[in-house]
Order: C-alpha cells, then sequence, then structure tokens
C-alpha cells in the first residue's frame, strides 16, 4: 500500500508508528491500537482471527489518533480513551455506528522493589505512601506517567490525582512519557521512584510490583473503544466483532482487563 508525501510527513512528526502499517500489502487489515493492548490483541487474534492477514501498529492513541487524520493507511482504531476516539469521529475519519467498547482497565501506582507486598491498597493513605518524595529532591522522586496534555493514562492519573488532593505535590515531580509503556520503562530503569500505569501492564516489566490501586471512582471509567476508520473493508467490522465478542472476554480477563461494558 503506497505511502503520498503527506503521509509520510505525518509520519516524520507523530513519531513513527506508521511504520508497520506502511508495509501492509494492499489485502492486510491495518489496525491502529493503543500501546497497552499490544500483548492481548496480539493473543486475541492469534487465538480467533481467521480473516486477513493483521498489521499491527501500537502508540498512544494520540499519535495514532493524529496519523489517522494526517491519511495514515489504518482500517480500525482502537483508543484508551474516548476523547481521542470523540477527535476522529467528530472530524469524520472513523464511522460512529461501528463504535464500541472492547474492554476495561484500572489505574494503579507501581514501584521498583524486590519483594512485593503481602497486599495492594486502594486507601489515600497508600497512594500517598506509594507517591511519596519532596518536590525537588531529584530523579528517585519522581512519579512517571503519560503525559496529561494528550496521553490518556496520563489524563486519567491528573483526574484522579486532583479528584483526590494529591495533584499540587505529585506535578512538579512529573516525567510525562510519550505512552503508558514509556512511563514504565523509567520505573524500570530507576529514573523515577514510582509510576502510574495501567494494571494490565505491570506484569510485563521487570523488577516492578504494583503497590497501590486508584479508586475507580477518582477517575472517568478507562474504556478501549473500537471503530472501523471510514473506507475500512468489511473484515474490519468482523474484527470488532470478535475483540468485543464473548469468545474474547475470557482472554481480555486472563490478561487483566475489565470485561466490556
Amino acid at each position: 500500500m503506497p505511502i503520498n508525501r503527506r503521509q509520510f510527513l505525518a509520519h516524520a512528526m507523530l513519531g513513527g508508528a506508521l511504520a508497520p502499517a506502511a508495509r501492509a500489502a494492499d489485502d492486510d487489515l491495518v489496525v491502529f491500537a493503543a500501546v497497552s493492548l499490544t500483548e492481548v490483541l496480539r493473543t486475541i487474534t492469534a487465538a480467533h482471527w481467521h480473516g486477513p492477514r493483521l498489521r499491527f501498529s501500537f502508540a498512544a492513541s494520540s499519535t495514532l489518533a493524529r496519523q489517522i487524520e494526517q491519511g495514515a493507511p489504518a482500517h480500525v482504531f482502537v483508543s484508551a480513551d474516548e476523547a481521542w476516539m470523540d477527535y476522529l469521529v467528530e472530524r469524520r475519519h472513523v464511522e460512529p455506528a461501528s463504535r464500541r467498547v472492547l474492554a476495561g482497565n484500572r489505574l494503579v501506582v507501581v514501584r521498583r522493589a524486590a519483594t512485593p507486598p503481602a497486599s495492594v491498597d486502594e486507601s489515600l493513605q497508600a497512594l500517598r505512601s506509594a507517591l511519596r518524595g519532596g518536590v525537588g529532591s531529584g530523579a528517585p522522586d519522581r512519579v512517571a506517567t503519560g503525559d496529561p496534555a494528550h496521553v490518556p493514562v496520563g489524563r486519567y492519573a491528573q483526574a484522579a490525582l486532583t479528584r483526590l488532593g494529591l495533584w499540587a505535590d505529585v506535578a512538579p515531580r512529573l516525567v510525562r512519557a510519550d505512552n503508558v509503556r514509556s512511563a514504565l520503562i523509567f520505573v524500570e530503569r530507576g529514573e523515577a521512584a514510582a509510576g502510574i500505569v495501567y494494571a494490565t501492564d505491570a506484569p510485563i516489566a521487570h523488577g516492578v510490583q504494583v503497590v497501590a490501586r486508584f479508586p475507580r471512582d477518582s477517575h472517568p471509567p478507562i474504556r478501549y473503544l473500537g471503530a472501523r476508520v471510514n473506507g475500512a473493508p468489511p473484515a474490519a467490522g468482523a474484527l470488532l466483532d470478535l475483540l468485543g465478542g464473548a469468545g474474547a472476554q475470557p482472554l481480555w480477563r486472563a490478561a487483566g482487563f475489565d470485561a466490556a461494558a
């Protein structure tokens, strides 16, 4: 599938997530999806998909939405929040009628530690302890998450911290990553003392553990939404039916996601 100059420039400006899709053949189905879904989407489709070959491009939902806006060759968009799906719906790049919730997630705090805690608390005291550190005291006290200006996990984090009265303390120490997996890497490397990530990201990290959970009512519900990009072939709808269907739900749950609601 050829990439014109406009698409190439969009790719160059928006961080490179277009590369896998750029190599797609004309009959491949190209899926742009939030990076936090990397493993689960591959697992579900490997087990149940019998349609055209899939080409995945995983990145921050904001990056992918902007690439689609610039004409990137995508057929399915799966966003980690409603805002970026709304962004494309409002600009008439995806089909509103195809939009559906596929799964949900939790927001947690992770830290590096040798021994996992006996239990994971979601009390305000536990969250304060997990995010502890003084302003200006250096990298060990920094907290990594997605950039709240455009990355969904960062938006959820800011909403939760604000609701719980913790934003004023954490904001000056925030490491604003370009996606949730990058935030996790900052914690893995010891470049941040703590990270605010999705519950499903923590198990893939090395030497990182969940130490606190945010109450579900402290932020908007974390929902992954999928939709067909305008002009996508019928197989795009079939893939969304699979991902949101009953057969996929055990695999979503096995990966730590909440069932579609």
